[in-house]
C-alpha cells in the first residue's frame, strides 16, 4: 500500500493491546496445559497427542477467519468483530478448563480437558490472525517491523504475568497450592484461569474501542495494482517455511516437556498428584515468564539490530542462541539456574514472533492480507502437529522415558532453524 500515514507509537500499542490479554491466556494454556492433563490422568507418552488439538484447529480456524475478515465489514470494522468473537469464547474456555473433573459425568476429564484445549486455542486463533493483519492494513511499510514488535513487547508482558501468576498466587498471596483431592487442579491454578478470562476480555475491549480501521474503499485506493483473481505464493513465504518449520517444531517440544522435564531432573518425581510435582509446575510457570519477559524488552531492540544487520541474520542470530540455551538444560543441576538459558530462549522467542511477519508483510497483496496471514500460519501449525505425533514416540522408543532429552531435540531443532535462515535470499526495503 502506499499513502498511508505513519502512526504514533502508542496509537500502534492500543491497535496491539488486545494481544496482551491474548498471549495472557496462551500464556497459562501453555504452562499448566501439561500438568493439567497429567493431573486428569493422561499418560505422558500420550501427551503431545492431547495437544495436537491445538495446531490442528488453528491450521484449520486460521485461514478461515483470515479469509472471512478480508471480506468483512461491519461498523465496528473489517478485524473488530473477531477479536472480540474470539474474546468471549476463550474467556468462556479458560473457565470451564480447570474445572474440568465437575464436569465429568460419562467423560474421562482428560478427554473434556482435552476438547476445553482445543476450543481455547480456536478462540485464541480466532482473535489472533486479524491482530497480525491489522497492523498491515493500517501501518506503511517502513513502521511493519516496528508494528509487530510493539505486539512482542505486549505478548511478552501478558506472558510474564500469566506465566507467573499461578506461582504468585501460591507462593506470595497464599492461596492453596494443592488440590483437595487426586485428579482436581489446585486453587492457585483454577484462580489464575480465571483471572486470564479477565484481563483477555478487557484488554481486547480496549483494542477495540480505541483502534479505527480503513474502510474497503480505503485501503483498495491505496494498494497496490494487482491482477484480478490472480493468487501468487510470495517467494519469501515458501523460503520462510523450513525456517518456521524448526523453530515451532523446538517450541512445541518445549512448552510440552519442559515440566515433566523438570519434574524429573530438578525435583526427582513423575508423580503429576504428588505436591512436589505441582511445585515443580509452579517454578516452570516463572521459567516461562522469564522467557516470555526477555521476548518483551527484545522486540524494542529488534528494528534497531534489523536495520544494521537485516532482518535474515537478526533472526539467525536469535535463533541460535536459543538453541544453545535449549541444550545447556543438561548441564544444570539447580532448577533455579534454568533462569539462564531461559533468557536465551527469550531472545529466540522475540524474533520468532517479529521477524517472520515482518519479512513477509511487505511481500503480500493489502487486499488478501488476513487469507495470506493465515495461509502462513500452516508454516507454525504443521510443525507442531509432527512434533505431536512424533515426539511422544521418540520419547518411549529413543529416549527411555526421560523428558530432558525432548528439550535437547529441542534445541538441535532450533539450531536448524538458524541454518535455514541464512539461506534465506532477503529483499532489502
Amino acid at each position: 500500500m502506499r499513502g498511508k500515514p505513519d502512526l504514533r507509537f502508542w496509537q500502534i500499542w492500543n491497535m496491539s493491546f488486545g494481544f496482551l490479554g491474548i498471549q495472557f491466556g496462551f500464556a497459562l494454556q501453555n504452562g499448566n496445559a501439561s500438568r493439567i492433563l497429567l493431573t486428569f490422568g493422561a499418560d505422558v507418552h500420550h501427551l503431545s497427542w492431547f495437544w495436537l488439538v491445538a495446531p490442528i484447529t488453528g491450521m484449520i480456524i486460521q485461514p478461515i477467519i483470515g479469509f472471512m475478515s478480508d471480506k468483512t465489514w461491519c461498523r465496528l470494522g473489517r478485524r473488530r468483530p473477531y477479536f472480540l468473537v474470539g474474546a468471549f469464547l476463550t474467556s468462556i474456555a479458560l473457565i470451564l478448563m480447570p474445572n474440568a473433573p465437575h464436569l465429568a459425568s460419562f467423560i474421562a476429564p482428560m478427554f473434556i480437558g482435552g476438547g476445553l484445549l482445543m476450543i481455547m486455542d480456536a478462540s485464541i486463533n480466532i482473535s489472533m490472525e486479524p491482530f497480525r493483519a491489522l497492523v498491515a492494513d493500517k501501518l506503511p511499510e517502513e513502521q511493519h517491523t516496528l508494528g509487530f514488535s510493539v505486539q512482542t513487547l505486549l505478548i511478552g508482558i501478558g506472558a510474564v504475568v500469566g506465566s507467573w501468576l499461578p506461582y504468585i498466587l501460591g507462593n506470595w498471596i497464599g492461596i492453596s497450592k494443592d488440590a483437595d483431592s487426586a485428579g482436581l487442579v489446585p486453587d492457585n491454578v483454577t484462580y489464575s484461569f480465571y483471572f486470564g478470562a479477565f484481563v483477555l476480555l478487557s484488554t481486547i475491549l480496549w483494542t477495540v474501542f480505541t483502534t479505527s480501521e480503513y474502510p474497503p474503499e480505503v485501503l483498495v485506493k491505496n494498494e497496490v495494482e494487482e491482477k484480478p483473481g490472480k493468487f501468487i505464493i510470495p517467494p519469501i513465504m515458501i523460503k520462510l517455511l523450513l525456517v518456521q518449520f524448526f523453530s515451532w517444531f523446538a517450541l512445541f517440544s518445549m512448552w510440552v516437556y519442559t515440566t515433566p522435564a523438570v519434574a524429573l531432573r530438578f525435583y526427582g518425581t513423575a508423580d503429576p498428584n504428588s505436591a512436589t510435582f505441582q511445585e515443580a509446575g509452579n517454578w516452570v510457570g516463572i521459567l516461562f515468564g522469564v522467557y516470555n519477559g526477555v521476548s518483551a524488552i527484545i522486540a524494542l531492540l529488534l528494528p534497531i539490530v534489523a536495520k544494521r544487520l537485516s532482518k535474515k541474520v537478526t533472526h539467525a542470530i536469535a535463533l541460535c542462541i536459543g538453541s544453545v540455551s535449549l541444550l545447556s538444560f543438561l548441564i544444570f543441576n539447580d532448577p533455579h539456574l534454568l533462569i539462564i538459558p531461559m533468557i536465551g530462549v527469550g531472545i529466540a522467542w522475540g524474533s520468532i514472533l517479529a521477524m517472520p511477519y515482518a519479512m513477509l508483510a511487505n511481500s503480500i497483496p493489502p487486499k488478501r492480507m488476513g487469507v495470506y496471514m493465515g495461509l502462513f500460519n500452516m508454516s507454525i501449525t504443521i510443525p507442531q502437529i509432527v512434533s505431536g505425533i512424533v515426539s511422544g514416540l521418540i520419547l518411549k522408543y529413543f529416549f527411555a522415558d526421560n523428558p530432558i532429552l525432548c528439550i535437547v531435540m529441542a534445541g538441535v531443532s532450533m539450531l536448524l532453524g538458524a541454518i535455514s535462515a541464512l539461506l534465506i535470499k532477503e529483499k532489502r526495503v
